[in-house]
This record gives C-alpha cells, structure tokens and sequence, in this order.
C-alpha cells in the first residue's frame, strides 16, 4: 500500500531520508555516452545542498536511477534572513531577465522583493520541503534531455521514494548501501572508484587536502583514525561523516552524521563491506571488529543485512530502523503497524 508522503516526511520522527528516483520505465536514460547528465546531477545536487534547507549526506547516481540520502534543516531555514532567502531562492531559479552579475542591479532587485514577505514565506517554506528540493533537481535535467533528444514526455517515473531512517545503525547502513551500488552493479570494482557516488567525492576531497594517509590511520583504531582526521570535511559540500559539534579537540560547527565515528571509520567499514559483497568473504581486523562492537552490532548481522540489500531488485516499505525499538515511538504516533524495510530479492 502506497504511504503517503506528509505521513513519511515528519522531522518531528526523523530528519534523515533515502529517496529513490526512477527514469520512466526505467529505461537507461543516464546511462554510459550521456555521463554528462550524470555530472549535472552531481553539480546540481552541490548547488541544491548550498542553498536549500537540506543537507545532502550520500548519494549514488546510476544509469537509470538515482539514490540520495538527505537530512532536512528546518531550524536553518526558519533562521534565514529574507534577504537570504530570496538570493538563495534566485541561485536555483534565476530569474532570465536578471543579470546576477550585476551586483547594484541584483540588490536592486531584492530590495524590491523584500516588500512580499507572502513570497518570502512562500520561497522559505520551499527551501525546507523535500519535494521541491527533489522537484529541483530533477525537472530541469528532464527539460534538457528532451531538447537533446527533441522529444516530449516524462524523463523521471512521477512519484520518487522516500524511506524515514529511524537510528544511527540504519542510518549507516544506509550511506554504506548508496555507497556501494555501483560495486553491486559492477560499474566499478572498489568504492574509491565508483563514479559519481558520496564515497568518491569524500575521498577526492581528502586527495585534495593530501589526507589519504591520515584517513588510513583509521586501520589503527577509530580514536586514533578521528584524531588523525581532523577537519577532512569541514568545508565539503557534502554533510560531514562525523559530527564534531561537541568534540573536545577539532570541534566543528557543521553537523555530522554520527558522533565519534570518523571518515576514516566509515571508509574502513565501505572497504570492508565491498570486500565481502564481492569476494563473499574479508579480513575482520581490530579495527573493523572495533567498528561493529561500537553499533552494537555483529558481523554476521551487518554482513546479512547489507548483502540482502545490495542484492535485492527493490527496497519495499517506507521505514527503515536497525532495531525493533527504534519501530516502537512510530507505530504509537500512526496507531497502525509499521513494517520495517524489507530488501525483495531479484
């Protein structure tokens, strides 16, 4: 049965969010030859992540559908100034008569704005939705195609999927599934090189700041990984791995994923996830042992849990909790049971 979306879509039960868009009948519209629209998602999704209320945490980008994990901002979005609003509104929709350029004109023009506070409430309301954040990554790519193409008609499937991700262990369960679809494709043979995927930005990024050697201290012990670490992705687009708000060293004041669980963490586990998916076996080492004992979890458990997911043909349900607890608070608010995300074999 089809849930509907202001029932799934509550910040109150989660901020985090997978979402699934399928092309129409999903034919391979983003398919190998076309990689250009598979950059313009990724270009797009950065700009998105830069002016929305909404925080792109992972994402996977494939021939004919995309996966992407959010987490909605409401208190960033009710803390913007109307003057930031509206540029942020106009970042994503240019208005086609205004050169942005043109910095007096551009003021000129908010200044006029400013005066509609229904509009500024409108355009405020919109950048906290997760509809219109989807809405505006994908409807300008399905305009363009069909110039490219010169045809008419849909380029997405109407209606995208979205699950609520109810605790930390989903939740990481999660970035590793949308991390690791390309190796459970074979588009690519290892996650560092799996184009267009949150893993390969985060470790490009790293690359960039000549940190790959500190992230593989995470082999050592994920407290020495983190310190090791520091602030990789401080300034990244993407929502940082780790969550160093309350940290007593390297303190961040952008929000993370997890508490005290590194980059260099997370690329352990992905790494040793593949390794498992692929040769159906791996090295479980201190510091990966030291990893699932920190979830609360065991290997075995992950290990089923990921290969299920990364082998099925579809994800069926709406929500999706580590534990039966985490299920509890939902189902007492819905007063109706709730299924928690069942992997449907291919």
């Amino acid at each position: 049965m089809t849930v509907a979306r202001s029932e799934i879509v509550d910040v109150e039960m989660t901020r985090y969010y997978h979402v699934i868009s399928k092309t129409v009948r999903g034919a391979w519209l983003l398919k190998e030859g076309r990689e250009d629209r598979k950059q313009w998602i990724e270009d797009r999704l950065e700009l998105l992540a830069g002016n929305f209320a909404v925080s792109v945490a992972g994402f996977a980008i494939l021939d004919n559908h995309l996966h992407l994990l959010v987490r909605l901002e409401p208190d960033m979005g009710k803390e913007l100034s109307d003057e930031e609003v509206i540029r942020r509104w106009v970042n994503v929709y240019p208005p086609r008569t205004l050169d942005l350029e043109d910095e007096k004109l551009f003021k000129a023009w908010i200044d006029y704005h400013l005066k509609d506070t229904k509009l500024i409430e409108k355009y405020r309301e919109r950048l906290q939705n997760l509809g219109w954040f989807m809405k505006a990554l994908k409807e300008p790519l399905s305009r363009t195609a069909n110039r490219e193409d010169d045809c008419q008609g849909a380029f997405w499937q109407g209606r995208y999927k979205s699950i609520a991700i109810l605790d930390d262990e989903a939740l990481l369960a999660t970035c590793a599934y949308i991390d690791l679809n390309p190796v459970a494709a074979g588009i690519a043979a290892t996650p560092e090189t799996s184009p267009h995927t949150s893993f390969r930005q985060r470790m490009e990024n790293a690359k960039e700041k000549d940190a790959i050697e500190d992230l593989k201290a995470a082999r050592e012990g994920t407290v020495q990984g983190s310190r090791a670490a520091k602030n990789i992705e401080a300034d990244h687009w993407l929502a940082p791995i780790e969550d160093r708000r309350n940290a007593k060293s390297f303190s961040s004041e952008r929000e993370g994923l997890l508490e005290t669980y590194s980059l260099g963490s997370y690329a352990l586990l992905v790494d040793y996830t593949a390794r498992l998916f692929r040769n159906g076996k791996a090295r479980l080492n201190a510091a990966a042992a030291e990893i699932f004992d920190r979830m609360g979890t065991s290997v075995e458990f992950w290990s089923d849990r990921i290969k299920k997911m990364l082998s099925s043909k579809d994800l069926r349900g709406s929500y999706f909790a580590g534990n039966s607890e985490s299920l509890q608070p939902l189902k007492e608010k819905l007063k109706h049971r709730i299924a928690n995300l069942s992997p449907q074999p291919t």
